[in-house]
């Protein structure tokens, strides 16, 4: 235990001795990849900052169920246990409105209230509205409304799948360029690093050849460039998240006054630190990753 902790504390100490002897370059490098995970960080900040917002908002599919004209509450209320029952995995919330209910509603809007008074009757059906869960996609809520259409107390269906697939595609168009920003995160780390480690190789090879002359083995010349990498992956992820907190302050002060327009407040704010630190740690993992691909091809001399 004690040889692997010298080991390791020495690998440490060459690591932050040959990035101290280049500081301008270590600087560019963390400055480089700090920046360009900023880029994500500030996405997913935005993004989970407005979670807020969205939540007033409904974004599962809701389905409406208008009962016949001679069927009754009672029918209705027992229609909808039994739907709730049978369909339980795909339902979120299941609710009944009668027919009292919704002249009502109609009748509090000023637009509508007048001419309802001229109805002899209450034209209206019982109805029973029908969320969905997160697990139903457009395809799922499709085929429930096709089941639901043939019972036999209902008399229409009404599921607008249009603007379902259009929230898919909003929330499937965010999820790719948040993809792409990680590759290209990914790929500017294995780069950086990747060529980093390559110039230490060739400057560091005499003493890399005499240390295996006196039997180093591999992993004790390779130990200090995965320490290198990974030191490099970690200061560019502390540094990246200076400069998304510095973003968001900038940017909350010129939406602040766009917010109020629409009656809403919200400040961007960073991801939890859960995530941050899981960002970080990837980094770091990528960058030493880099750093043994790139030490094992440039060091067989």
């Amino acid at each position: 235990m004690k040889t692997w902790l010298r080991h390791h504390s020495y690998a440490l100490r060459i690591a932050l001795r040959r990035l101290s002897l280049t500081p301008f370059s270590t600087i560019s490098n963390i400055t480089v990849i700090a920046f360009v995970l900023a880029l994500p960080l500030l996405a997913s900040a935005v993004l989970s900052s407005l979670e807020p917002v969205t939540r007033s908002v409904s974004v599962n599919p809701v389905i409406t169920l208008f009962m016949k004209d001679v069927t009754s509450l009672e029918e209705t209320q027992a229609q909808a246990q039994e739907i709730k029952s049978s369909y339980a995995d795909s339902i979120e919330k299941i609710e009944v409105l009668s027919k009292t209910q919704a002249l009502d509603s109609l009748k509090s809007s000023e637009t509508w209230s007048e001419s309802l008074q001229a109805l002899p009757r209450n034209p209206l059906p019982h109805s029973i509205i029908i969320t969905l869960n997160d697990t139903a996609d457009t395809q799922r809520a499709n085929e429930l409304a096709e089941q639901w259409s043939v019972l036999e107390p209902v008399d229409i269906v009404q599921f607008d799948s249009d603007w379902v697939k259009k929230l898919e595609g909003i929330i499937y168009f965010f999820k790719v360029v948040l993809g792409i920003l990680a590759a290209g995160v990914a790929a500017v780390v294995i780069a950086t690093v990747f060529n980093t480690v390559r110039m230490q190789a060739l400057v560091q090879r005499d003493e890399i050849a005499v240390a295996r002359l006196v039997g180093a083995t591999e992993s004790f010349v390779q130990r200090p460039f995965l320490y290198l990498g990974a030191i490099t992956g970690l200061c560019a992820g502390l540094l990246s998240i200076v400069l998304t907190a510095i973003a968001l302050s900038m940017m909350n002060g010129a939406i602040q006054v766009l917010s109020e327009s629409y009656g809403e407040s919200f400040v961007l704010r960073l991801p939890e630190s859960f995530w941050l630190v899981f960002a970080i740690v990837i980094v770091m993992l990528v960058a030493a990753l880099a750093a043994r691909w790139s030490v094992t091809r440039h060091s067989s001399f």
